[in-house]
């Protein structure tokens, strides 16, 4: 099975990944200055003092990410770091107001107003940037397929004319649209639903990301991954459209986090032993694969 750090081992197809990565470029050029700040931060956003919370759109469904825990409290590696930028900015990492938010229904989240931002695995494209900003990339992934085992699905090609489980709104989608045209999608809300689906043979596959198949295929005997990786993209944190100094104070937030060590800390809280130096490796942009993209 395979894990991120043995990526170049690994068949990557692309398409228009060379496109994603300039625009990965091109966010954190418009955003370069936030560099200059290293450890220090530039001033809190006026809407953010004058709000006394900041209000951040959040995954409940993606281990090791976002997730609800036994107890039903928010937990996973961008939580946490939402609750750092609400303790940068505000001093206290109670002020961060989380909300769960879908693949689906996100960027209406955001661009609504009913929250600040997003931290939410959300995927930097070309066409998400037209309606919100992107902070600078902070992580990178592919996408996998999970089978059932002993599946005759042994590649991507196998799935011609199947029917596969999408999150609705999530960048698996317009890949597929794009590129297996022939594929049948079955559209659901969150993880869980595509994992039912899945096991009760409603669908062929479930495509989605890396990260988070390969989570469920070790805990769950009845499934594996198909193992062929393709879509590599960035994460970004997602603020309205010309919310520069939220963007700005986002930037300087996460560079410091980096800094301080803490985005290790909490992949190691979050992930199991075996996978951290993968999720860690995720979490760094020079980690990138360096296989030529095809297009």
């Amino acid at each position: 099975m395979p894990v991120f750090y043995e990526l170049r081992g690994v068949m990557i197809l692309h398409i228009r990944t060379s496109k994603i990565v300039l625009l990965a470029v091109a966010v954190a050029a418009a955003c370069a200055a936030s560099a200059a700040f290293a450890g220090d931060l530039p001033p809190v956003p006026d809407a953010l003092k004058k709000a006394g919370i900041v209000r951040i759109g959040i995954k409940c469904d993606y281990p090791p990410d976002g997730f609800l825990d036994n107890q039903g409290k928010n937990q996973g590696i961008e939580v946490s770091l939402a609750r750092q930028i609400a303790a940068d900015a505000l001093g206290d990492a109670a002020k961060a107001e989380l909300t769960c938010v879908t693949a689906a229904n996100r960027i209406p989240m955001l661009v609504g107003s009913k929250v600040d931002m997003l931290i939410a695995t959300l995927g930097i494209t070309e066409e998400r940037a037209r309606v919100v900003d992107f902070s600078e990339p902070y992580a990178w992934g592919g996408s996998d397929v999970l089978v059932p085992k002993g599946s005759a699905i042994k590649k991507l090609e196998d799935l011609k004319g199947k029917t596969v489980v999408v999150m609705k709104g999530a960048w698996q989608v317009d890949w597929f649209e794009k590129n297996m045209s022939d594929v049948k999608l079955l559209k659901l809300d969150n993880v869980s639903d595509g994992l039912q689906a899945l096991l009760q043979n409603r669908a062929d596959g479930f495509a989605h990301d890396f990260a988070i198949l390969v989570g469920i295929a070790k805990k769950n005997a009845k499934t594996e991954l198909v193992g062929e990786l393709y879509q590599i993209g960035f994460r970004g944190i997602g603020v309205r459209k010309g919310d520069t100094a939220l963007r700005d104070y986002v930037n300087a937030s996460i560079k410091k986090a980096n800094d301080d060590g803490k985005i290790a800390e909490w992949v190691k809280q979050f992930v199991e032993p075996e996978l951290v130096p993968a999720t860690i490796d995720t979490w760094n942009l020079a980690k990138v694969p360096k296989t030529a993209p095809k297009s």
